[in-house]
């Protein structure tokens, strides 16, 4: 089925439903034969790179299991300058670089919108640093190991739920759907580091009804409300932050800074890897 086709036909079904159902039965226990066929299956069908992940396919009791495999010890190593901001997730790079007067590319042919995904009026201490700073994007697909990390060093202040839709995120949706990381199910990590703010916002999408945190008890898709957590949560470069049930997009923003980009549009970015450098500034910069 074409992406237009598919994206019509999501237009018109109960997509958080359906995506709670999809994770329940992702999360069925089948006899071990049928779970060797389906993993198999999935290994086979995205391309997936068994040796980097802990353990065989027996040892997973469930396909939801098997999403969120944990990597084998140093196959990937974290870049150890501090001057480098790097990639949290293992993707591909969909977009990057300025916003301006609070506007994203999310693609060539659509906006999102700052305030929108982080949920707050324009004039909110926590928007006005970022209407002007500068993002990126990078899409997780079904192959991918799907758990996110922190970029640099720092300690998360805040973190914030905002439900939402669960639109797929795939790139040709990126194209055709206005507004879509405004709009679905996301986790939104504040964070001050030694370069000063930033946000990593976790997307949900349709299939990935479900995203949980280690810092939080939150976990999305389950009828809440909007949500705030304070917190004074001090984590490490490329610590582990969340995981996502299937693929989908993490968003980062930067206040108005000096960052010079190592990635290009369309690359495989692998977790750890420098995806920028951040330039020191001058008092003239700032």
């Amino acid at each position: 089925m074409k992406d237009g086709l598919i994206i019509s036909f999501l237009s018109i079904v109960p997509k958080k439903p359906v995506a709670r159902l999809m994770g329940f039965q992702a999360r069925l226990r089948l006899p071990r034969f049928a779970h060797r066929l389906l993993i198999r299956w999935f290994v086979w069908k995205y391309g997936v790179n068994l040796s980097e992940c802990q353990g065989g396919i027996d040892d997973f009791k469930s396909l939801s299991d098997f999403f969120l495999r944990p990597l084998l010890p140093n196959v990937r190593p974290i870049d150890d300058d501090p001057m480098n901001w790097v990639s949290p997730v293992d993707g591909t790079v969909h977009m990057f670089g300025q916003i301006t007067n609070g506007r994203f590319k999310q693609s060539n042919e659509q906006y999102g919108d700052v305030c929108e995904l982080l949920g707050y009026e324009q004039n909110h201490p926590k928007v006005t640093p970022y209407l002007n700073g500068q993002y990126a994007i990078i899409y997780l697909s079904p192959k991918d190991y799907h758990r996110v990390h922190s970029a640099q060093a720092g300690k998360i202040i805040s973190l914030d739920y905002r439900p939402g839709k669960l639109w797929p995120v795939f790139p040709a949706a990126t194209r055709q759907i206005s507004n879509l990381f405004d709009r679905n199910e996301r986790l939104v990590f504040h964070q001050e580091t030694v370069h000063g703010a930033c946000v990593l916002a976790m997307i949900g999408a349709f299939g990935v009804g479900r995203m949980t945190t280690g810092l939080s008890s939150i976990t999305t898709n389950t009828g809440g409300k909007a949500s705030t957590q304070s917190g004074d949560w001090n984590v490490e470069r490329a610590q582990e932050l969340g995981r996502f049930e299937l693929g989908s997009t993490v968003i980062l923003l930067w206040p108005k800074t000096q960052i010079k980009w190592t990635m290009e549009p369309g690359q495989a970015i692998r977790l750890g890897r420098p995806i920028g450098e951040q330039i020191k500034q001058t008092p003239d910069d700032k």
